[in-house]
Order: structure tokens, then sequence, then C-alpha cells
């Protein structure tokens, strides 16, 4: 079992939301990524998600997407994700749920699980078939995560448990980790590793790397437990 965040696209050149010059330092979350903003400026709200869509096409998928994907030859392999990107699925891997959306869909307001291809720029008066609006398809503060049950059934039958480019602070997707198996080996890949991660009382072999820089070493760990 695969958990991923921002930190492994980074490398790939896509902003992530909560660094020094991420995402979140440039917009305010209430201005782009609630119900609530989408309902008071659509146009505002689009244009931020058709940039990020823009920049997704724009990425490749780098050396860690494309370890995850080789690892496919070696276990079985399911990644979940906090990316809306598809730099996963275009490394080649091909069991990934994307707890958080997938930038290059959208839905409409009423019918979240009718998704359609995210194939140009949304505006605001675009309708779906349902005639309601078009909307990105991505989970929005003060939304439900629905793929979180399904994200923690897969998590607890897990033999190893690797997690890559997250300091595990955004929730719930960081409480992950306290599904998986007690005595399963954990991994724990991240630039920049919090105090509070630290000391979680889960064992966890700790690599305070960027991905890409880490590859080798996870690869090493895995090949001990295979």
């Amino acid at each position: 079992m695969v958990f991923t965040g921002a930190g492994i696209s980074a490398e790939s050149g896509l902003h992530t939301f909560r660094d020094a010059d991420g995402l979140w330092n440039q917009h305010r979350i209430e201005d782009v990524a609630t119900p609530m903003a989408f309902a008071k400026n659509p146009k505002m709200v689009l244009e931020f998600y058709n940039q990020r869509r823009k920049d997704v096409l724009a990425a490749n998928p780098n050396l860690a997407h494309a370890a995850l994907a080789e690892l496919e030859k070696d276990f079985s392999v399911e990644i979940i994700t906090q990316n809306i990107d598809d730099l996963h699925e275009r490394a080649g891997s091909s069991r990934v749920l994307h707890l958080h959306g997938e930038i290059l869909k959208m839905r409409t307001t009423q019918h979240p699980n009718r998704l359609y291809p995210y194939d140009k720029d949304i505006q605001v008066g675009d309708l779906g078939p349902d005639g309601y609006p078009f909307r990105p398809h991505v989970v929005w503060f003060h939304e439900p995560v629905p793929l979180f049950e399904t994200a923690i059934q897969s998590v607890q039958i897990a033999d190893i448990f690797l997690i890559i480019g997250t300091s595990l602070q955004v929730y719930p997707a960081a409480s992950l980790l306290q599904f998986a198996p007690r005595k399963i080996p954990v991994i724990l890949i991240d630039k920049n590793i919090p105090d509070a991660v630290r000391q979680n009382d889960q064992p966890i072999h700790f690599i305070e790397k960027t991905a890409t820089e880490a590859v080798p070493e996870m690869i090493s760990l895995l090949k001990q437990f295979n």
C-alpha cells in the first residue's frame, strides 16, 4: 500500500499547497476551494482550477512515480493519493485511488458521481446533461471525502505501508496511518518530517529526503520484505 502527497508531484514542477511557496500562500482557501466560494464567485474558482489543469498537462511523471510503477513487477501495489494529478497513471501505475478527486475530470454540482472528461477550460454557465453547472471533480474544504472508507479498507489489509511526499498534516487523509496493521513495515519519505510525526507510537522507518532522492533506499528496503 502506497500513500502519496503533494511532495511527490512537486518534483515534476507542480506547486504544493502548504509549503512556503505553496498555493495556499498565493490564494485564500476561502476564495477558491470551498463550495461557498464557488457559489459566491464561480469565475475566480474556475480560473484557479483551469490553471491547475493546465499545469498538470504540462508536467511529466518523475523518477519516484516511475519507481512505484516498476514495483508492480514484484509486488501487488495499490496507491492512495491526495494528489489530483494523473502522474501516477501516466507513469504506469494501474491501481490508483484519488482521495481528493481528479483535475482532469469534471462533474456537475448536483451529481458528484457522474464524471466527464475535463478536456477544456470550464466556463461560468457551462452546464452538464442534467442542467446543473459543471465544476472540477475535486474535494473542496467543507466537503466529505467520498473514497475515505474505501481507502481505510485497503490500508487495513496492507502488508507494507509506504508513505511518500506528505508530512501527514492534512486530515482526514493523514489518519490513514492509524488503520495500518500494527506489525507491518511502515516507511515514510518526505523532505520535512514534523516532530509530531516522529513521535507517533507506530514504528516507522523515516527517510527525510525528497521522493526522487529516496527511491534507491526505498527499493533496497522493500527487497528485504519480498
